[in-house]
């Protein structure tokens, strides 16, 4: 005699049947889940998919706009020097994108570490607006290191993502540790309106002293210390006597009470040039 209860299926033969179908099937659909994600993972680790304009890239942006999470209302404040693309590709966040997962904090996080951003402010308005608000960081002067031209702030700070070409109109420094030392200068040469305006280029020299550069081609020699001083001196002597209008080449102010002035050299005409020529018979 047997106790409990025993399954019988051998008089449903159709049953196991259908089990067996449904466990092939899931397991086929599986296997081709599977392998659909290992071909999509392919092709956008091999960059297939990332190209202008690509559909695939806006398919998260299209599913976040059906559940009304995409950024179709940004609002940019305060932009001077650079383009709205710059600050929104810092964030990573595109017109009509998705703002699921996006964190107001950490975007303004980023975007105060640009080196050209001062402060921001972020703000996400659900479920679709994005506000931003920066202040920039404002160009100083440009900085001449080697071959290379670099915008900065008053501190000297470089300024990436500007130009230096189309900045012309900054004074422009060169030398180690000008960008550092060149605020004080510029602030000193803003006393004396007319030796600032023409002044080309200032040089830094050994991190210690300026050498200014004039547009008559005067190279101005100041020293390391109380170069102040000797700003007002050059200045006073300007004004008096026209001292950078005389055909100079340089003005040596290095030593303290004395100036010292190199004269430009001029090509003297020869008698015979001078001397008529006889005329010839």
């Amino acid at each position: 005699m047997r106790h409990g209860y025993e399954t019988r299926t051998n008089g449903w033969p159709w049953l196991e049947r259908g089990k067996s179908l449904r466990v092939r099937f899931l397991a086929r659909t599986l296997s081709l889940l599977l392998m659909a994600l290992v071909i999509g993972a392919g092709l956008v680790k091999g960059g297939y998919l990332d190209y202008e304009d690509s559909p695939w890239l806006k398919l998260p942006g299209r599913l976040a706009g059906l559940a009304g999470m995409a950024a179709d209302d940004i609002k940019i404040h305060g932009l001077t020097h650079h383009e709205p693309d710059a600050l929104l590709s810092a964030i990573a966040v595109a017109p009509g994108g998705s703002l699921i997962g996006f964190d107001a904090v950490q975007a303004r996080k980023k975007l105060e570490g640009l080196d050209w951003v001062a402060a921001a402010k972020v703000q996400r308005l659900f479920p679709n607006q994005l506000e931003i608000s920066v202040v920039e960081r404002a160009p100083f002067a440009v900085w001449q290191r080697g071959n290379m031209y670099h915008v900065i702030d008053h501190s000297g700070g470089v300024m990436t993502g500007l130009p230096a070409s189309q900045l012309l109109k900054l004074p422009l420094v060169s030398g180690e540790g000008a960008n550092l030392a060149a605020e004080e200068l510029i602030n000193q040469l803003e006393a004396y309106p007319d030796l600032m305006l023409q002044v080309k280029a200032a040089s830094r020299v050994g991190k210690r002293r300026w050498n200014l550069y004039l547009d008559s081609g005067v190279a101005v020699l100041l020293p390391e210390r109380d170069w102040t001083v000797a700003l007002a001196t050059l200045d006073s002597l300007d004004r008096s006597q026209k001292l950078l209008s005389k055909g100079i080449r340089s003005v040596d102010l290095r030593l303290a009470g004395q100036v010292t002035v190199a004269v430009a050299e001029i090509a003297a005409e020869t008698d015979k040039a001078a001397k008529p020529k006889a005329a010839s018979r």
